[in-house]
């Protein structure tokens, strides 16, 4: 074959898109990556934007159990964005629709979703950033809890979920006791409700304060969502006779040791409000997405800080540092 030849032989173009990749600890680097293409039963969404969860901290730092490089687009599965190709046998979603999606690979320009674990995001949230994921899991923490007018909720961890929950607890009619480290948190739990705040820093005297602010009853509910051993500790010590303790913060740094002497003397129920269930999982994102676009709630002022992918590194060490002002990170593409 000729040189004149090979420059005449048409060449097949392959699409590619931009994804993040972690080659190790700490570290991020964009790569083209090929484009995704739907299966039966799956549509390609082009993202808009997805929220970095602080689930994706401990493999950031690189533990022993974790393979690096990451797979493109790994780790981000809090996207949302317009449906640009469907696959065979896909019928109640359409290129151009609009969806928060529960997907895997969002750290990129493009995710392939499972058309069941897409929801259609209605005119009202037009424009806006909706994270699908975390705001659906906030719902089914809620329903999980089942809170009621009249009690006394103790929400341990006020982050993006803790706020969250402080207002969907304070709207069913609860008296929220917010506990949190930052002053920052305990302003914000403020402006979502909570009727009383308590800084977390001294065990002891958090359990007097909550002691007293409650008649010696402690909390019908406490909703721990830090994820960490000492909350958790703290979270059972909160919870009165025959209450319920719900477990949200996500833990992954290994075993926990619980006073199960205090639990049993109490009864009270312990709640892994952590889903596996697909179908759960979409139906907390639908009532994320009518709660937020029939304005019964507005995450809007959680999104304090929006990184491009190339700053991906950025917003993961922001969520782990957590700088005075920041509640959550969305990376948004242009």
């Amino acid at each position: 074959m000729t040189l004149d030849m090979l420059r005449a032989e048409p060449r097949a173009s392959v699409a590619t898109m931009r994804a993040a990749v972690i080659p190790g600890p700490g570290r991020i680097r964009i790569e083209a990556a090929p484009l995704p293409q739907p299966g039966p039963g799956q549509v390609r969404v082009r993202l808009e934007g997805c929220g970095v969860c602080a689930s994706n901290l401990t493999p950031w730092a690189g533990p022993d159990w974790m393979k690096f490089p990451t797979a493109p687009g790994d780790l981000g599965h809090e996207g949302w964005g317009v449906v640009d190709a469907v696959g065979e046998g896909v019928d109640d979603l359409a290129i151009g629709d609009r969806v928060a999606a529960l997907s895997y690979r969002s750290y990129a320009q493009y995710d392939l979703v499972e058309a069941e674990a897409a929801a259609k995001l209605p005119p009202a949230l037009g424009g806006k950033p909706f994270p699908g994921e975390p705001l659906g899991c906030a719902m089914n923490i809620f329903a999980r809890a089942d809170i009621h007018a009249g009690q006394t909720v103790a929400i341990v961890g006020v982050g993006f979920l803790g706020a969250i929950l402080t207002r969907l607890a304070t709207d069913a009619g609860a008296r929220v006791i917010a506990i949190s480290r930052r002053p920052f948190s305990l302003e914000l739990a403020r402006r979502m409700g909570a009727a009383e705040t308590v800084p977390m820093d001294d065990h002891q005297a958090i359990i007097a304060r909550v002691e007293a602010l409650t008649g010696g009853r402690f909390c019908e509910r406490v909703i721990e969502a830090v994820g960490k051993a000492w909350p958790l500790d703290l979270a059972g010590e909160l919870t009165g006779e025959r209450g319920k303790l719900i477990v949200a913060g996500y833990h992954q740094d290994g075993p926990r040791q619980v006073n199960m002497q205090l639990w049993n003397w109490r009864g009270i129920d312990v709640i892994n409000a952590h889903e596996r269930d697909p179908k759960v999982y979409v139906q907390g994102l639908r009532a994320a997405i009518e709660a937020v676009s029939s304005g019964r709630l507005d995450p809007t002022p959680l999104y304090t800080h929006a990184y491009p992918l190339e700053r991906l590194d950025e917003a993961l060490n922001a969520t782990r540092d957590r700088p005075d002002g920041f509640v959550k990170a969305l990376v948004t593409f242009p």
